[in-house]
C-alpha cells in the first residue's frame, strides 16, 4: 500500500518541480562567478535583459552559477571588453556587431544602410542559417557567440537642425561608432563623422565636441541624450544587433552541462530582450517629446534619396572582400521576405 501511494506522490513532486534541485545537483556544475559587462545603464533594456539572463542561469544551475552584471561600461568599452574576453580576463559581455568587425570583418555586413525593412525580417535572418553562420566564426577568434539581442533601428539626434534630407547633414559633427562603414556613410551625406567610443559620447555631446549622434530611441532615452540634444530625426538608417558573447578560453573550461545552461539562458533572455526593447521603443518617442526634443520623421522619398546616396557603401564593402557574405545576406533577406 505504501509503495502504491508513493508512486503518484513522487510523480506529482516531479511534475511540480520539487525534486528539481537533486537533479541539478547531479549535473556537472561547479560554483562560478560570471562577470557580464555591458555598455548601457543598469535600468536600460540591456540591463533588464542581463538580469533576466542572470536569474535564468541561477535557476537552471541550482544557484551554483552566479552572474554579476557590470553596467555603464565599468569593465571597459565594447572593444576593451572584447579584448578581455579573448584574453580570458572576463567571462561575458553583450555588445554591438559593429565593434565585432575588429574581430571578424564579415560582421560589418550588418552595418550596411537600409538593409532590413522591419524587426521581424531581422529576427528571421539573425536566428536563421545566415546569422548563426557568422557566430560560428567567433570561436577561432577567441569568443563564443550565444545569441543576438536587439539594439534596434538607429536614428539621428543633433543640436543644429532637424534632418529632413541628406543635405541637412552638411557641417554637422556626428559621432559614429568606430566602424568604417558608418564613417563612410555619414561622410557621403555631408556630415563630419567622428568615431568615438560610446562611453565618451555623453561628455562629447555636453561639451559640444560633437553636434550629434545616432542610436536607437531606447538608447537615446536610457543614456539621457535628450538633456544635451534638441532634434531627433527618425531615419531608421541601420538596424543594429547586439551579440551576447563568452570568452572562448573560459568556455572551454566549462562542462557540457554548464555550457547548455548558458546557451539556454541566452535564448530565454533573447526573447525577453526583443519584446522589451520593442515595447520600450514605442514609449520612448513619447517620453522624448515630453522632455522637449523636437522629433520629425524623414519622408519615404527622402529616405530613398539617402538609400541611393549610400549605395556605394555596398560596392566598396563587396570590393574589400565582403562580396560573398553580402550575397549570402541578400539571399537570406529574399527568403525572409
Amino acid at each position: 500500500m505504501t509503495t502504491l501511494l508513493f508512486k503518484p506522490v513522487l510523480a506529482g513532486l516531479l511534475a511540480a518541480g520539487f525534486l528539481a534541485a537533486p537533479l541539478v545537483q547531479a549535473a556537472d556544475i561547479k560554483p562560478r562567478l560570471i562577470r557580464f559587462g555591458y555598455g548601457l545603464a543598469e535600468d536600460s533594456n540591456q540591463g533588464r535583459a542581463v538580469k533576466v539572463f542572470a536569474d535564468e542561469v541561477t535557476k537552471r544551475s541550482g544557484g551554483k552559477l552566479k552572474v554579476k552584471g557590470f553596467a555603464s561600461a565599468t569593465l571597459g568599452n565594447d572593444v576593451q571588453m572584447q579584448n578581455a574576453l579573448i584574453g580570458g580576463a572576463q567571462e561575458m559581455m553583450v555588445g554591438s556587431t559593429a565593434t565585432l568587425v575588429g574581430v571578424e570583418k564579415d560582421f560589418g555586413v550588418y552595418d550596411l544602410p537600409f538593409l532590413f525593412s522591419n524587426e521581424q525580417e531581422a529576427d528571421k535572418v539573425l536566428d536563421g542559417a545566415f546569422g548563426q553562420s557568422l557566430l560560428t566564426r567567433l570561436p577561432a577568434k577567441g569568443m563564443v557567440g550565444l545569441a543576438y539581442w536587439e539594439n534596434g533601428f538607429r536614428n539621428v539626434t543633433n543640436t543644429k537642425r532637424p534632418i529632413t534630407r541628406f543635405e541637412d547633414f552638411q557641417g554637422i559633427k556626428l559621432r559614429v561608432m568606430q566602424n568604417p562603414v558608418y564613417i563612410e556613410m555619414f561622410n557621403s551625406f555631408g556630415a563630419n563623422a567622428v568615431p568615438l567610443a560610446f562611453a565618451e559620447l555623453f561628455t562629447a555631446l555636453e561639451t559640444r565636441a560633437v553636434d550629434g549622434q545616432e542610436n536607437p530611441v531606447n538608447t537615446i532615452q536610457s543614456s539621457k541624450f535628450y538633456e544635451v540634444q534638441k532634434y531627433l530625426s527618425i531615419t531608421k538608417h541601420v538596424y543594429s544587433p547586439w551579440v551576447v558573447t563568452v570568452s572562448k578560453k573560459w568556455w572551454d573550461g566549462l562542462s557540457r552541462d554548464e555550457q547548455k545552461i548558458l546557451q539556454d539562458a541566452a535564448v530565454v533572455s533573447r526573447a525577453f530582450e526583443r519584446k522589451d526593447t520593442r515595447a520600450e521603443a514605442m514609449r520612448s518617442v513619447s517620453f522624448l517629446t515630453q522632455q522637449g526634443m523636437q522629433i520629425n520623421k524623414v519622408s519615404d522619398a527622402e529616405l530613398k534619396r539617402m538609400r541611393d546616396k549610400a549605395k556605394p557603401a555596398f560596392d566598396r564593402f563587396a570590393a574589400n572582400g565582403g562580396g560573398e557574405v553580402l550575397k549570402a545576406l541578400q539571399g537570406a533577406l529574399a527568403q525572409a521576405r
